[in-house]
């Protein structure tokens, strides 16, 4: 074992990329397994490596962690991106439940019957704008930091470029009126650890288009 966290998914975004994004954000090196058919996670399965039954998971420190949030959790917390007090945890933990609840309405566009994708992603991106977007930008303008929390870089602020990312590659203009936000995003897009993470080659998944899923449902159906 090299020691490395060893991450277990499907070679797609999902619900591990979050978990890759803070890792890299954290600057740990990870590696990968794949499943590529459904044995590969029957095998995971029948080995009792899944306390659920399913994936994401991650091996790291003698342990075998499923459910994504507790995997986030456990990483921000580890490696400092968790805020300083239990105030500040309330606080990332209130802006990551929106920026997931928005990453899984994008997301959840690829599945949408053709007749209504559309529509669907119009209402997804009015409500990226309107509902949270707008949030963000009134937190980071109203206490003029850097961050969202305490001044320093966050899980929330890591999983928030990250969703902004996803945003602007279903509408690329959908920060013309969040100046704050465009900075924020030019801002901790120059970490030098989220950087390298954003550069060609890294261990990022691009988006899942619709020639991917007959492959996802071969392993998840």
């Amino acid at each position: 074992m090299s020691g490395k966290p060893k991450l277990h998914y499907v070679n797609a975004r999902g619900r591990m990329e979050p978990i890759r994004w803070l890792l890299a954000a954290a600057g740990v090196e990870f590696e990968e397994s794949f499943l590529e058919t459904k044995d590969d996670l029957k095998k995971l399965q029948t080995n009792g490596d899944l306390l659920f039954q399913q994936v994401p998971m991650v091996e790291m420190d003698g342990m075998k962690m499923v459910q994504t949030r507790a995997i986030l959790n456990y990483i921000a917390g580890k490696y400092n991106l968790y805020g300083k007090d239990l105030k500040e945890r309330a606080l990332i933990d209130m802006y990551v439940e929106g920026i997931i609840d928005l990453s899984e309405s994008i997301t959840s566009n690829i599945l949408q019957p053709a007749d209504k994708k559309e529509e669907h992603l119009a209402t997804v991106m009015d409500k990226a704008k309107n509902r949270y977007f707008s949030v963000y930008e009134k937190v980071l303008k109203d206490h003029g930091q850097d961050f969202l929390v305490g001044n320093k870089l966050s899980r929330a602020d890591v999983q928030l470029l990250e969703t902004i990312l996803m945003a602007e590659e279903c509408m690329p203009d959908i920060l013309a009126k969040f100046p704050v936000l465009q900075s924020f995003k030019a801002r901790i897009s120059n970490i030098p650890n989220i950087k390298k993470f954003l550069q060609p080659g890294s261990q990022r998944k691009p988006p899942i288009c619709e020639k991917d899923i007959p492959k996802l449902m071969q392993v998840f159906h």
